[in-house]
């Protein structure tokens, strides 16, 4: 007998529904799988054997042939056990075949036939959605993160033998139901709070302009001043993530397997922060199976990379295209994926190998060449991608000794996202236009293209002068033209300003200062 179940592929995080054919006919005995297998897909006959088995059911001693539709796209991973073992219930009449291909399976099995949670749930679920399917069964440990997907009816189970009862109407099983608004509100991991960092009042106030714009930074400064306590305290500030933002970050994460247990959906801004001795594939992205990397697991949160010239030259030049493009894509012989990775990024380097040139305490131990081979590690179109440079100098005791706390995270983050309010209600109609399928809609002032730099990026009379004046004398480059406009652009939403005035454009020239050292 034939019997059909459905289950889905994806590809990146994409995916299409795949139709499990299952055939068991007279012949000798043999268990083939076809349809573009790849090894754990090609070892689940033993488990969906095993698991048939001991879950009291008998498994046929005939030819069963399983063919997993469409045959061209590549099938990965262990998720296929549970509806290969349902198809071939179905085709030898222990389940009903009508009410077995009413569900979307998704699942794997373990010999004894209880299911095991599986990766990438969420884009699964959201496939199944996208093709009008809305009945899925996923593990237990799974339902919370199939339950996100609105419109979806998402039944769990915990064997085989208990979705073989439910299958066969013996018994019920209710769709699990998830309350969002109690997700969104969650506490999440603390960040360190910028009342609790000594001086560096200059190195906030970027922080502060970086978090308003979604702009990219560097930071540099001799070992000890704070470099890191700052990037690490980013995350304080940055407004809240939307549910539309959480479900982005959210498919990623399940999709690397990187979601928590206990809690499906990522509600705090990622914060990502690679060793330097990273590979150019685990930060972009791609392996043997393609997979996203550390800049797509930092989407719509902050990519920390201290000690910046230390990583590898061709890895720092692979983040050119993600800081221009929001996304990265990661090509392949037979496949080419496309991830989300709009990101901040944050650099944090010394001024030298040993990182005491110019510290007034400390005498620097480096050769000039020394020093520039160092500094060198860092590409001018790399750091022509970066909107803001700012010097963190060693505090002086009397900084340190100051007993008075400074303004709290919590008070920055109120301009952050009144800032960021104020930009939404501007792009509002710009996204509302009729746009291509793939073009990247602006939601803060970092992502602006030419267009809407010439539109909202508007300096008056004595701005305009200073910027002219500026251009010639610092040499910037076109790009940096723009990166300086929108940077100024952030500074007045700030200040809540209408127009770009000179103090603007002044500031936000103070940010491309120290690029001159490096």
């Amino acid at each position: 007998m034939l019997a059909i179940v459905k289950s889905t592929v994806l590809h990146g995080l994409d995916g299409q529904i795949v139709e499990v054919e299952v055939d068991v006919s007279r012949g000798l005995p043999c268990f083939d799988i076809v349809g573009l297998p790849d090894a754990s897909v090609r070892e689940s006959k033993d488990r969906v054997r095993s698991a048939i088995k001991n879950s009291g059911f008998e498994f046929p001693v005939k030819r069963i042939t399983v063919n997993l539709a469409p045959a061209d796209l590549k099938k990965e991973g262990p998720i296929y056990d549970l509806p290969v073992a349902v198809g071939i219930l179905a085709a030898t009449g222990q389940l009903p075949q009508e009410r077995c291909g009413l569900f979307v399976y998704l699942g794997e099995l373990s010999l004894n036939g209880s299911l095991k949670p599986v990766t990438g749930v969420l884009p699964n679920v959201l496939t199944a959605r996208e093709y009008s399917l809305n009945e899925v069964v996923v593990p237990l440990e799974n339902v919370k993160e199939a339950a996100l997907v609105e419109g979806v009816n998402a039944y769990a189970a915990g064997s085989l033998a208990q979705l073989s009862e439910f299958l066969s109407g013996k018994l019920e099983i209710s769709p699990y139901r998830l309350d969002i608004n109690e997700l969104l509100e969650s506490p999440g991991a603390a960040a360190s709070d910028f009342s609790d960092i000594k001086g560096q009042q200059a190195a906030k106030r970027a922080l502060e302009v970086a978090a308003a714009g979604g702009h990219n930074l560097i930071m540099l400064g001799s070992p000890g001043s704070g470099k890191t306590l700052l990037a690490r305290s980013l995350p304080g500030i940055l407004p809240e993530m939307t549910f539309q933002e959480s479900i982005e970050v959210t498919k990623i994460h399940s999709l690397a397997g990187l979601l928590p247990g206990n809690w499906p959906l990522v509600t705090k801004r990622p914060f990502r922060s690679p060793h330097h001795t990273a590979s150019p594939v685990s930060i972009i992205g791609g392996g043997r199976i393609p997979k996203p990397g550390e800049v797509s697991l930092a989407h719509n949160g902050v990519l920390f990379l201290d000690e910046m010239p230390e990583f590898h030259k061709e890895t720092l030049e692979a983040l050119r295209q993600p800081l221009e493009d929001g996304i990265v894509t990661i090509s392949r012989i037979n496949a080419s994926l496309t991830y989300p990775a709009r990101l901040m990024l944050v650099g944090a380097l010394n001024p030298c190998p040993c990182g005491y040139y110019g510290d007034p305490v400390r005498e620097c131990s480096c050769t000039p060449h020394q020093i520039q081979r160092y500094l060198a590690r860092l590409s001018g179109p790399l750091l022509d991608r970066i909107d803001l440079h700012v010097e963190v100098p060693r505090l002086p005791y009397e900084d340190l000794s100051d007993q008075n706390r400074g303004e709290s995270s919590a008070e920055i983050k109120k301009r952050v996202e009144y800032a960021r309010t104020v930009q939404r209600q501007r792009f509002q109609a710009d996204n509302n236009r009729d746009r291509p399928k793939d073009f990247a809609k602006p939601h803060c002032n970092a992502c602006m293209g030419p267009r809407e730099v010439r539109e909202y990026c508007k300096p008056g009379k004595k701005a305009r002068s200073l910027l002219k004046e500026a251009f010639g004398r610092l040499g910037l480059s076109a790009r940096s033209h723009d990166r300086v406009l929108k940077v100024a652009r952030t500074i007045a939403d700030l200040a809540g300003a209408e127009l770009i005035e000179e103090t603007h454009i002044a500031e936000a020239l103070q940010y491309r200062s120290p690029e001159r050292k490096l």
